[in-house]
């Protein structure tokens, strides 16, 4: 059975907003989990470059594409027409191309589902177009040629995986992807409700040595005295 995909009303989400990439990676390193969940490579291109307040936090919703003669059948329906309000369109290749993973009309269907945002573990195209509707996309390059003259979709929300960057990681349907301006974190569904608690003391914590640093405590005695 496939994993809820859906975003709407999910109280995960909702606490998620409050917290940045960058605490997400935080509590999931004091959780062992590799890479903080930190997805190398991939960056903010639209509605801004690596810029602004844009923020998107969902379940995944994932897409698997592969190389045209792989022993799997092409899924027999678009994958965009089936995206959950409020997930996040994550997209992906068994093999690297130089071809356009995504494009335009992808951001456009998504959008009038209620999707969030999309992240794509390779190229996307139609720049211009991304921005004027002002959707957000995460990916890794943008590129020109669309994907089918190689590659066909193979598998729609089901487990993927990510190898890049010497990382490999297997992102499920229903996982939570945070992206902002520092990058994509992917939060393993299992471990949302032992990272929230580790969040906020470890945001409660900062704020309190921002506080004292700016006051002229130093560094580590502001470690000290509020990670300790």
């Amino acid at each position: 059975m496939a994993a809820n995909t859906s975003g709407v009303e999910d109280p995960i989400v909702k606490a998620l907003q409050e917290y940045t990439t960058c605490d997400i990676s935080d509590a999931l390193v004091k959780l062992n989990h590799p890479n903080g969940g930190f997805l190398p490579g991939i960056t903010m291109w639209s509605p801004q470059r690596q810029d602004g307040p844009t923020k998107i936090v969902g379940p995944a919703y994932t897409v698997q594409y592969a190389p045209k003669d792989d022993e799997r059948p092409k899924w027999p329906s678009h994958y965009i027409d089936s995206v959950p309000a409020g997930a996040v369109v994550f997209v992906t290749s068994t093999r690297a191309t130089s071809n356009a993973l995504y494009g335009g009309l992808m951001s456009t269907r998504a959008k009038a589902s209620g999707a969030v945002g999309s992240v794509i573990d390779g190229r996307f195209r139609d720049l211009q177009e991304q921005k004027d509707l002002n959707y957000p996309i995460f990916a890794r390059d943008v590129g020109t040629t669309p994907p089918g003259s190689l590659l066909k979709v193979v598998a729609v929300n089901e487990p993927v995986r990510v190898s890049n960057d010497g990382q490999d990681i297997v992102i499920n349907p229903g996982d939570y992807l945070v992206g902002d301006v520092n990058g994509v974190v992917v939060l393993p569904r299992g471990l949302a409700e032992q990272a929230l608690p580790l969040m906020a003391k470890q945001v409660e914590a900062d704020s309190k040595m921002a506080v004292e640093i700016q006051q002229g405590m130093t560094f580590t005695e502001a470690s000290k005295k509020f990670r300790s």
